[in-house]
């Protein structure tokens, strides 16, 4: 067998496995590589050469990016923006902030970030406004789809496209020189689906919905009887506190008022230092009365921006939050003595309440005494310390978390510790794309970096942040692209499509290399799909004597228009279950935005980009 005709063989069982979904994806693409090595068509370097790619190192930073963003709650302020502006009653101003946002955070952390930092939102905004979640999910992910349009970072198809267009030596694309085309894929998207979407759209909810955690720290704080009663009070520069030991703090002339913890000022955290120093903070349980007639004499102030008394907003902020976790069966726990306002082994989180069968123990500090709550089995604590501490020390085999810290603050908290560096991260990061003063594979990863040098992001949360099936996805699938161009199947495809619609014009060539895009890339992934199509596009262009730049981004807009199958994008996938949808609701909606983007692709695209 011919080069040629490996490599084809190689495209139709890819394409036939991508399509049947029986082998995971990465397994395919890797299997790819090494099919056209062990064929000999590439050699072993080339086989594997898109692992280094550096568009490949530029999407593995844009998810680190991403998850900066989330963490630090940018993007559930940005949701808590949209429920305050969406209102109760006009469908039609509920639909195009939500389309908005997700679009806009969609062209600065990528499709799946955005959607899947939405999705709990808008599911919550349904339930909480009575509407079928079917009416708002799907326009969720179509307008991020057409989001995704806006920038060089709202998906990996836009990074290919701009590479190919250097390698081509036509110069890539510029990062808001998307916006061309994607302003107007948009604007015709929120038309359609505002005008139409109600009567395309099922009128369902989905039986299985994300967990909602907007209201998870009043839900603990109730569960364990903290509702009420807890309060945070600072240390005076003129309290007698000041120096005093850590120890010596005695509360028996105020009965009823118990000193849960006492915490650094700085971090939040349980005082680390021997001595109570001005700002830190008594964290106390008891009558208010008598905790304002302490902090009066003592001089201590109580908090100003949480209400007096309210365990949600002491126990739960910006700068700590609460963890459920339950003791499993064979802990090392089982049979130690804990009590309320202790402090862990790490010196970082505080016991504020045990619970067995569902009713609170109560012990106090038993002291040099023995005494406190010895553990057993399914015995749940609330543990409460700095979201940093949590997200550090809970990590461990003797105990069970019930919600994992990182998933409810990415909800809960709104612009959180570290949220302002993240933004000025990304502004940073979006400025040097939008320059071009380094390459784009250099400005992810210096935004990457930073967002561990800030601390924002340890090492392993960047590692657990990056999509390894996306970017092994690309990576193993760029070499069939080389592989087409090497062995010339991509000019011989080039020609026979140049022969069936060249006498038609560079027009009919759009509107071919489009079907043949939107076809494939319902069936497999869009950037599996685009690293296929854009060789034949470039060898076309080259063959007809016209520029490639119209070509690929007609390709580009083609691959965003995964519309009509919840298996085309991940995202699909993602709002199939809450929104209650079948394999059939998508093209119903899903053809008119395609008829739309075959428009723009085909005849407006030209008008920008010149033949």
């Amino acid at each position: 067998m011919s080069p040629i005709a490996y490599t084809a063989a190689i495209i139709a069982v890819a394409v036939i496995l991508f399509v049947t979904n029986k082998v995971p994806v990465v397994v395919v693409a890797m299997a790819t590589a090494l099919a056209l090595w062990a064929t000999g068509v590439l050699t072993l370097p080339q086989s594997l050469a898109g692992l280094g790619d550096p568009a490949v190192v530029f999407i593995a930073a844009l998810f680190v990016v991403s998850a900066g963003l989330e963490v630090t709650g940018v993007t559930a302020w940005a949701g808590q923006l949209l429920i305050r502006g969406a209102g109760e009653e006009s469908r039609t101003r509920l639909l195009v902030l939500t389309m908005s946002l997700v679009a806009v955070l969609t062209a600065l952390i990528s499709i799946s970030g955005a959607v899947a930092a939405l999705l709990p939102v808008v599911v919550v905004i349904a339930v909480r406004l009575k509407r079928n979640s079917s009416q708002l999910l799907m326009p969720l992910v179509f307008a991020a789809h057409a989001g995704s349009m806006l920038a060089l970072t709202g998906t990996p198809v836009n990074v290919l496209v701009s590479e190919a267009g250097d390698d081509a030596g036509a110069g890539g694309f510029g990062f808001f020189e998307f916006a061309l085309v994607g302003v107007p894929l948009l604007a015709g998207s929120m038309a359609i689906i505002v005008l139409f979407g109600q009567r395309l759209l099922p009128q369902r909810n989905g039986a299985t919905m994300p967990a909602d955690f907007s209201r998870h720290a009043k839900t603990l704080v109730e569960q364990y009887g903290l509702a009420a009663g807890i309060y945070q009070l600072r240390v005076r520069a003129n309290s007698p506190y000041v120096g005093a030991l850590a120890d010596s703090v005695d509360l028996s002339k105020y009965p009823g008022l118990q000193l849960v913890a006492i915490q650094e000022g700085e971090t939040a955290g349980p005082l680390r230092r021997t001595s109570v120093a001005e700002g830190d903070h008594f964290l106390l349980r008891g009558d208010a009365e008598t905790a304002a007639t302490f902090a009066a004499e003592k001089h201590l102030a109580f908090r100003e921006d949480a209400a007096a008394g309210k365990g949600e907003d002491t126990l739960f902020n910006r700068r700590s939050g609460l963890a459920e976790v339950v003791i499993p069966p064979r802990s090392g726990l089982i049979g130690q003595s804990v009590f309320q306002g202790m402090v862990t082994d790490s010196g970082d989180l505080i016991v504020l309440a045990v619970q067995r069968a569902g009713a609170e123990i109560t012990a106090r500090n038993p002291g040099k005494d023995a005494g406190g709550i010895v553990l057993q089995a399914g015995d749940s604590m609330l543990l409460q310390g700095t979201w940093k501490a949590l997200d550090l020390h809970l990590d461990d085999p003797d105990v069970l978390v019930v919600s994992s810290p990182e998933l409810v603050r990415r909800q809960a908290v709104p612009m959180g510790p570290g949220a302002r560096q993240a933004v000025l991260i990304l502004v940073a990061m979006v400025l040097l794309l939008a320059t071009g003063i380094v390459p784009p594979a250099v400005a992810g990863l210096l935004a990457a970096g930073a967002m561990i040098l800030s601390g924002i992001m340890t090492v392993e949360q960047s590692y657990r942040a990056i999509g390894w099936t996306t970017v092994l996805l690309v990576g193993a699938m760029m070499p069939l692209s080389t592989a087409m161009v090497e062995t010339g199947a991509a000019q011989m495809l080039a020609e026979r499509l140049v022969q069936t619609v060249g006498e038609a014009g560079p027009l009919a060539l759009l509107a071919g290399l489009f079907v043949l895009t939107s076809i494939m890339g319902q069936l497999i992934s869009n950037t599996a799909t685009a690293l296929i199509v854009i060789p034949i596009g470039v060898a076309a262009a080259a063959s007809m004597g016209i520029s490639p730049r119209p070509v690929l981004m007609s390709t580009a807009v083609a691959a965003a228009g995964a519309f009509l199958t919840p298996i085309a994008t991940p995202t699909n996938l993602m709002v199939m279950g809450p929104g209650g949808y079948v394999f059939g609701d998508y093209w119903k909606l899903g053809l008119p935005l395609l008829i739309w983007f075959f428009v723009v692709s085909v005849f407006f695209v030209p008008l920008i980009w010149r033949f």
